[in-house]
């Protein structure tokens, strides 16, 4: 089982747009400078999390994206749903077929832990993790490494 770069990715986009928002949208240059993403490869993100209402993208100069709604009320399980991730422990994508078409012994007990991970991670906000002492820890060495004086918003 693993959960792919994508939403790996998606996520963590999303709690540096989070930790960093204040009045004024982020720039994707700014999330890829400090998380080491690729920008093209963050536009896909986001175009998909706009388009599932995530984010809002603001034009021109000191545009950016922004939090649709507050970080409270945004799941990490929504964030890897945008982005058409699935966490599957099963070895055939959920779609029975992991022994030679057929379900295998486990197959079950592999799905119904894909369950409870989406569960977890659906019990688990934005706000949840921007209160973390660690991540707080980590994104102020992040802004301190970036050229960019970025103040952060932790919310509590």
């Amino acid at each position: 089982m693993k959960l792919t770069t994508k939403g790996r990715y998606a996520v963590t986009a999303m709690l540096d747009l989070a930790l960093h928002a204040n009045d004024k949208p982020i720039s994707l240059a700014d999330i890829s400078a400090r998380q080491d993403i690729s920008l093209s490869y963050l536009e896909q993100l986001f175009s998909k999390l706009r388009r599932q209402g995530l984010v809002d993208s603001v034009r021109g100069p000191g545009g950016g994206y922004r939090l649709s709604r507050e970080c409270r009320d945004i799941h990490v399980a929504a964030v890897i749903d945008a982005v058409n991730e699935s966490v599957d422990a099963t070895g055939c994508q959920g779609a029975n077929g992991c022994q030679g078409g057929e379900t295998c012994l486990t197959h079950h007990l592999w799905s119904d832990l894909s369950d409870q991970i989406h569960g977890f991670l659906t019990g688990i906000t934005l706000a949840d993790l921007v209160a973390r002492r660690d991540v707080q820890r980590v994104a102020l060495s992040q802004v301190k490494k970036s050229a960019e004086p970025s103040p952060l918003h932790f919310v509590s």
